[in-house]
């Protein structure tokens, strides 16, 4: 059976913070705690992203996750345009890597374009049940 939780969240700071804490607890719930941190240091570069480059102020952005009996999947939506690019940075940038973080630890990586902003998600292979 298919699980899944959505959280929305305001443009502030703190909403980093509280997008990893909502993904620690959900994945806790769903006892699924071998990819917990993984997936908050993707939900903390996803929505990071969101505030930065995503979302115009008074917006807010949404975090969902999503669990099949093979997958895991983390989506932050945001209603700013724009298409994220995946790049490693050199070693002397102080940002820029979040995304190939991202890649790097997920299975898969996309985005998806709407009408007015942009989903990008992060899947995992979820892991064997006890």
């Amino acid at each position: 059976m298919p699980l899944s939780q959505q959280r929305r969240f305001p443009r502030r700071k703190t909403s980093v913070r509280a997008s990893r804490d909502f993904v620690d607890h959900v994945l806790t719930g769903w006892r699924m705690t071998p990819l917990v941190e993984d997936i908050k240091l993707c939900v903390s570069e996803l929505a990071t992203n969101a505030l930065l480059h995503g979302v115009p102020p008074g917006r807010e952005f949404s975090v969902y996750l999503s669990a099949t009996d093979d997958v895991v999947r983390l989506a932050v939506r945001d209603s700013g345009g724009g298409q994220p690019v995946v790049r490693e940075s050199d070693s002397e940038s102080g940002s820029g890597r979040g995304l190939f973080l991202a890649e790097q630890l997920a299975t898969e990586l996309g985005v998806d374009q709407h009408v007015v902003g942009k989903t990008v998600w992060v899947a995992f292979q979820r892991p064997a049940v006890p």
